[in-house]
């Protein structure tokens, strides 16, 4: 019977999950629905700014006869402290995302930084390489780095051949990136789906807005009943006009986080491509 000779274990991966706190997932979104609804009915709503305020009503008086444009966009209903709170969603998850991928991105041109770890392994020098990705302080710099560090390692190992070890650093590489990219990709939800959601509450609005004017016109004619429509019609077009403005917003928010994304993601590839080929062709 043949003897079996052992094959020697691949140590577990150095890459170590990322502590991450997502609180503002859950704070963000009542917060700026709170902060919308108090800049409807405490500013827009100013008794003020109206030349027939309402002396009551709660949480919506009906105030009447606003005195200029801004005060205006408060009869468009109790639909636009909703709107206002999106378009504060919008503001918050962007500066938000913009935060976290200009840290992502790093320091210095990517392709250039790629460029120095190919010249540094193609002189055997790791630890220069390695003192790169230090510079780099990116998502690209991390992964490249968590592959580096088998890279060193499976040089020195004797007990694989050279196809188990490329192996073993590709599966460096796809781990490290694999808890690299669900921080990039955190939190775009929400402008995605704020894209679609904003224009339905609009359109929610809009329905109201017009249901508000043809009844005015069902219940009498005259002055007053023109005076209702044309409150009912401005109802309708503040909230199409906010719910477009913020589904408009968000949607080139995503489109511009997910492109500088895409940037990061493929200059990942690209430095799991550089360290299997480069041992591959070096340490044969």
């Amino acid at each position: 019977m043949a003897e079996i000779k052992p094959t020697a274990s691949v140590k577990a991966t150095s890459v170590q999950p990322k502590k991450s706190g997502n609180l503002i997932s859950w704070i963000a979104p009542v917060a700026c629905i709170i902060v919308g609804y108090a800049f409807w009915r405490f500013v827009l709503g100013d008794p003020g700014g109206f030349n027939e305020p309402a002396t009551s009503g709660g949480i919506w008086p009906q105030h009447k006869s606003p005195k200029d444009a801004l005060h205006r966009i408060y009869e468009g209903g109790i639909i636009v402290p909703l709107l206002i709170g999106m378009f504060l969603m919008v503001v918050v998850f962007s500066i938000e995302r913009f935060l976290t991928i200009r840290k992502a991105l790093g320091s210095g041109n990517i392709s250039d930084f790629i460029r120095k770890v190919q010249y540094h392994l193609a002189n055997r020098n790791v630890d220069a390489a390695m003192s790169e990705c230090d510079k780099q302080r990116g998502s690209v710099g991390n992964v490249m780095k968590a592959g580096l560090r088998r890279y060193k390692e499976m040089i020195n190992e004797g007990g694989l051949n050279i196809d188990q070890k490329v192996i073993a650093i590709q599966k460096e590489v796809e781990e490290a990136t694999a808890l690299e990219l669900p921080m990039l990709q955190k939190n775009l939800v929400f402008l995605s789906t704020i894209t679609s959601v904003g224009t339905l509450i609009a359109l929610l609005g809009t329905v109201l807005g017009m249901i508000r004017s043809f009844a005015a016109l069902g219940e009498g004619g005259g002055a007053g009943a023109a005076g209702q429509l044309a409150v009912g019609i401005s109802e309708a077009l503040y909230n199409t006009a906010l719910g477009i403005g913020t589904s408009a917003l968000a949607l080139i928010m995503y489109n511009v986080f997910t492109t500088r994304i895409d940037s990061i993601t493929y200059g990942i590839d690209e430095s799991g491509f550089t360290l299997t080929q480069s041992f591959g062709s070096l340490y044969k």
